[in-house]
């Protein structure tokens, strides 16, 4: 195996073991692509290829992992073949620590199966309630620079009297990058995001932002959730992505990149990924904005989940084709200026950085 490039190599010392931690639901992830179109009731349809990986918040730990940031996991996992694969795949081929971790005997892996057509995809998931709940399982989470969480889950912060991991995590010096779903409720109460309070970072998507914040465009959520916590990052889909980082007074915003999107999956752990890797290593807030877009854009351009995933690998050679691919057209300048920064931090490996996963239950993947 190569070695996997440490984009942090030059600010390691004495610190925590880890540069991340997580916690989550691993699903099994079957994804189907090249499909003409939906199957309709009682109809079969074939498709050009599938493939199988660890999803969920394996999606995230990859991602992270892949980025080199050393990764630290606290799941559940079943018994049958499918705990087994996405354990093994997760700990061995992506070196995700798995000490938190535990596998329940009798106890079902959860299964997504994932259909993409037309740009967009449809899932069917099949899972039950984890046997114990993760602060139970984790109890005080190992050291890590930063924890990636989601505000609704209340089982990650507890209470005062009761704290639960999330919390014991900050407790211990993790920065907190938080994250939060759509709300099925629509009632989108401010009171979900009194958490913040202890967090560093909250990286929500425009919509979110905007419903949680009582606000009518990205730009006000984005200034109303910088007085709520240190770095405040709103997506925003094709239109790019904005921030306001309290701890510099930088403020930036940077446009998507211009690339054929295939399936979307995972593309905000891989932006949350990149997000936390910029600020771990001190870049200025611009360059982690369009970092985390580079990333995303590289993911969406393959299909599935942890599977699309970019490595350094990955990265460098993007870089290096858009710098010495001639173009001299309006775009090609500004993106080369906008990303000038990456000659000075991609690894110099032509054909040995860390790239894409692979893994599917067949060992190869087809999609």
């Amino acid at each position: 195996m190569n070695p996997r490039f440490d984009p942090l190599a030059d600010s390691r010392d004495d610190g925590p073991p880890f540069d991340v931690y997580l916690q989550g639901t691993v699903f099994l992830d079957i994804i189907f692509s090249g499909l003409e179109s939906m199957p309709e009731a009682g109809q079969e349809v074939w498709a050009d290829g599938m493939g199988s990986c660890p999803g969920g918040i394996a999606n995230l730990a990859v991602a992270t992992a892949r980025l080199g940031l050393r990764t630290s996991l606290g799941a559940a996992f079943g018994d049958d073949d499918y705990g087994e694969f996405c354990w093994r795949t997760l700990a061995d081929q992506e070196e995700i620590d798995l000490s938190t971790s535990k596998r329940y005997d009798g106890w079902h892996s959860p299964v997504t199966v994932s259909m993409a057509c037309g740009g967009d995809r449809n899932m069917v998931t099949h899972g039950h309630d984890a046997p114990e709940s993760a602060s139970v399982m984790i109890g005080r989470p190992p050291r890590s620079r930063a924890v990636l969480l989601d505000l609704s889950c209340s089982d990650a912060m507890g209470t005062d009297d009761a704290p639960g991991w999330g919390r014991l995590a900050h407790e211990d010096g993790a920065l907190l990058f938080a994250d939060i779903g759509h709300d099925a409720t629509g009632r989108w109460d401010p009171e979900m995001l009194q958490p913040l309070s202890i967090c560093h970072a909250f990286m929500p998507n425009a919509g979110e932002a905007m419903a949680y914040t009582r606000t009518r465009t990205p730009q006000e959520a984005v200034y109303a959730l910088a007085d709520r916590v240190p770095l405040a990052v709103v997506t925003n889909g094709a239109d790019g992505a904005l921030a306001y980082d309290s701890t510099t007074g930088e403020e930036a915003s940077v446009p998507a990149l211009m690339v054929p999107a295939i399936d979307a999956t995972g593309a905000g752990d891989v932006f949350g990924a990149a997000m936390t890797l910029g600020t771990l290593a001190g870049w200025p807030l611009r360059q982690r904005l369009a970092f985390a877009a580079l990333c995303s854009a590289l993911a969406v351009q393959e299909f599935g989940g942890s599977l699309a995933a970019p490595g350094w690998g990955d990265i460098a050679d993007w870089w290096h084709r858009l710098r010495d691919c001639g173009s001299s057209n309006a775009y090609h300048r500004a993106v080369r200026r906008r990303y000038s920064f990456l000659e000075d931090v991609v690894p110099d490996l032509p054909g040995g950085g860390v790239r894409r996963a692979a893994a599917t239950i067949a060992r190869w993947s087809d999609a």
